[in-house]
């Protein structure tokens, strides 16, 4: 039976950045099979017992151009999700743009990405869960300041640009989303990041760059950012208006704050700025305090992996290292909704962030693509199995919907219903006295 008060999940990998001056498109679905194998994969995320999975149609293949959809692919796959019951998180766009629109510099983008997400929304008005565009950071990042994807640029002004079309596009498209469906909610997946300063004089650098690492939630959720940030934007070619078109947009009452961690989202900083990985040094409990103190919302583990390594049981340990940071989150008193482990099947490429077309694969999914079921799988499987009846905050009243008087036969309620005497019977709460 579903667990309707926690959302344990997996996703479909759907990175489709372009390298190479754009000529490569590195197209998650294409290398790791799903195109092909789409069926099959949903077979196995109801085998793990997951009812929840970030995924969302191909946006280079779908958005044809303004206003021209071909919707063929997402018909099949989210008709089939549909009539298997499972839950997607629509991802609407995975780090790459369709070549007509070129990249994330055109200020076209947000207005063509909103219309995009309407007719999405109009064509599966069942879908509630949504991440518009996913981690908008480290898109506008390794794009724009990086330049390792689509525009390929490495310049502070590249990345404001790339930041403020991204979430102006998320922002856009949310509103779309909801005049289509009301009640949507949107996880809003992003990387979270600490950085630690390798000496006393790099100090000052590591300051700067943790305050950076929350710009675009900042504008997303028209958070209020310091003086220096305020510069830096305007520095960079935000104007006082874009800025306050940011300042003005309030979506966080259908907000999730999604956020993903990895053994790469700590770095260790030097006084010039420069970063290395610094691997799990404080771990995603401590890094995802620090992101509710600043948004106040509630919390969602949207991705996180390990690769398989020569033991065998890497990832495995990982995956017990992360679910008790999350209880750890929970039983400080976060409200917690669910879990992911991302993503369903291996990778190929990410050992270079897809800056690279080697084709190498990367043994980071709960199946390989042979779609065999890794150790890490059978773990998930058996962990979703044995927490199923773990609530948010210790409180049904942080997710249980009120039921109205007219409500109280309708199926959603007798199911709720149904579900609660299961929990009740699991936990003894009405055993008797």
């Amino acid at each position: 039976m579903i667990n309707p008060y926690f959302m344990f999940a997996t996703g479909i990998e759907g990175s489709c950045p372009t390298i190479a001056g754009g000529r490569t498109r590195i197209d998650q679905f294409e290398r790791c099979g799903h195109y092909r194998l789409w069926s099959t994969d949903f077979d196995l995320v109801q085998e793990l017992g997951i009812s929840f999975l970030r995924y969302g149609p191909p946006l280079h293949r779908t958005l044809l151009g303004a206003s021209r959809y071909d919707w063929s692919f997402a018909d099949l796959t989210f008709g089939d999700l549909k009539r298997r019951d499972i839950a997607p998180i629509a991802d609407l766009c995975h780090f790459g743009v369709p070549d007509w629109i070129g990249d994330f510099q055109n200020p076209d983008f947000p207005d063509l990405f909103a219309a995009y997400a309407r007719a999405f929304a109009e064509r599966f008005p069942w879908v509630q869960l949504y991440t518009p565009v996913n981690e908008m950071f480290v898109c506008a990042l390794f794009s724009a300041r990086f330049g390792w994807w689509n525009e390929q640029l490495r310049t502070d002004r590249a990345f404001v640009t790339a930041l403020k079309h991204v979430v102006k596009a998320n922002i856009l498209a949310s509103n779309a989303i909801l005049e289509v469906r009301p009640d949507a909610i949107f996880i809003q997946s992003e990387s979270s990041e600490h950085f630690h300063p390798s000496d006393a004089h790099a100090i000052d650098a590591a300051d700067a760059l943790n305050v950076r690492r929350f710009l675009s939630l900042d504008l997303n959720y028209g958070q209020p950012v310091d003086a220096g940030t305020y510069e830096y934007l305007l520095d960079n070619g935000m104007t006082r208006e874009e800025h306050a078109f940011f300042r003005s947009r309030m979506l966080r009452h259908h907000c999730v704050l999604g956020v993903d961690y990895y053994a790469t989202n700590e770095h260790r900083v030097d006084a010039s700025g420069a970063s290395s990985e610094a691997g799990e040094v404080i771990g995603y409990d401590q890094i995802a305090q620090q992101y509710f103190s600043r948004f106040g919302l509630p919390l969602m583990h949207t991705e996180t992996n390990r690769q398989e390594g020569p033991v065998g049981d890497e990832a495995v340990q990982w995956l017990w290292r992360q679910w008790s940071s999350l209880r750890q989150v929970r039983e400080n008193g976060i409200p917690t909704l669910g879990f992911t482990w991302y993503s369903l099947t291996d990778q190929v490429d990410w050992d270079t962030a897809l800056r690279e077309d080697n084709g190498r694969v990367n043994s980071v999914g709960l199946f390989d693509l042979d779609r065999n079921i890794r150790a890490v799988g059978t773990a998930y499987k058996a962990l979703i199995a044995e927490w199923h009846y773990v609530l948010p905050a210790r409180s049904v009243c942080l997710a249980a919907p009120i039921i109205m008087p007219s409500e109280y036969d309708e199926p959603f309620a007798r199911r709720r219903r149904e579900w609660m005497r299961h929990y009740h019977a699991e936990k003894g709460v009405l055993r008797q006295a």
